[in-house]
């Protein structure tokens, strides 16, 4: 396996002290500040930096506005790295840092693309078992609740691209991405190799081609971290975009927040894992392939139900208010 997923992300932003916040109650550590850098990083060790729009050391920006400038992916050696030089070297941007461990290029849609050695750890996090009709492997143990979340990883990026044919072909023929599922002409969701997450970048092309960021999604443990964390973002006054809810495509359950350091951001949780064997499917763009159920407007972290839904007034679903 030659790509292992993401290691870093960098976004170019506007209003520092504001992602300050929202990272960190978005459940990241922040390891490093200064005047113009946020570090933080998820339990695996990937890091998400927060650079000033107008820094001159970033990339340029495939949109307006603050948006993620960088992608850095994690490989598995030092002798991938070498193999991955060679073609970096023959393709557009092509850059090395060799003080960084870094290689890189620019892909068709104008973003900056990296790789380096990878630098995540493995983690072992206790995680909720789900029991169902036929398995039944939690006994004598509740399921847990989470007042918030602490992300293990960026799981995966999506991005508006303005020709999703010579995308796909940059990430499958370069760098052994696998298609796993699409929207023929209009969408391709990519995991790194044959074993692995459904996916790990998805490319959309929209009726009028434009190049942006759409979401940068971080894996949580479990559906009740993504619950917890929604809530807990909900209660700090983050807006919902849409969630929770639950992909019928991936399988994934999903809550998005608006970022204010571009685009949106997602917890997401118990995704399909695909070998060499899984088929890719097509689908059609739609809101049911989107989302199998989804809450518009997300919880209230508070009463814990939709928000502006009445909250109960007895200590029991069932007690009626006093006439």
């Amino acid at each position: 396996m030659d790509v292992l997923g993401i290691d870093e992300i960098t976004y170019g932003a506007d209003d520092l002290p504001a992602c300050k916040t929202f990272f960190s109650d978005w459940g990241l550590k922040l390891v490093e500040e200064n005047e113009g850098l946020l570090a933080f990083e998820t339990l695996n060790g990937c890091r998400v930096l927060v650079r000033r729009s107008d820094d001159p050391a970033l990339p340029p920006a495939i949109e307006a506005g603050p948006t993620l400038r960088e992608v850095v992916w994690g490989v598995s050696s030092a002798e991938v790295m070498d193999r991955f030089g060679a073609i970096v070297r023959g393709l557009p941007g092509a850059y090395e840092d060799a003080a960084a461990g870094r290689i890189g290029c620019t892909d068709p849609n104008g973003l900056a693309v990296r790789f380096q050695v990878t630098r995540k750890q493995d983690v072992d996090v206790e995680c909720a078992e789900m029991n169902t009709w036929s398995h039944r492997p939690r006994v004598n143990q509740r399921s847990p609740a989470y007042e918030r979340a602490t992300p293990i990883e960026v799981g995966h990026v999506v991005f508006f691209v303005k020709d999703v044919a010579a995308c796909e072909a940059f990430y499958r023929k370069h760098f052994g991405f696998v298609q796993s599922d699409s929207y023929p002409g209009r969408g391709a969701f990519l995991r790194c190799a044959d074993v692995g997450g459904h996916h790990d970048i998805f490319l959309l092309q929209t009726p009028d081609p434009k190049a942006g960021l759409n979401h940068v999604a971080f894996t949580v443990r479990d559906i009740h971290e993504v619950f917890g964390g929604g809530m807990h973002m909900s209660r700090q006054g983050w807006d919902t975009q849409l969630g929770p809810g639950r992909h019928p495509i991936s399988s994934a359950y999903f809550w998005y927040f608006k970022n204010p350091a571009g685009g949106l951001i997602e917890y997401y949780a118990d995704e399909d894992q695909l070998d060499e064997h899984w088929e890719p499917r097509e689908f059609e763009p739609g809101p049911t392939v989107f989302a199998e159920w989804a809450i518009e407007g997300g919880l209230d972290g508070n009463t814990r139900r939709q928000r502006n839904a009445k909250a109960p007034e007895g200590k029991f679903l069932t007690d009626k208010p006093k006439s």
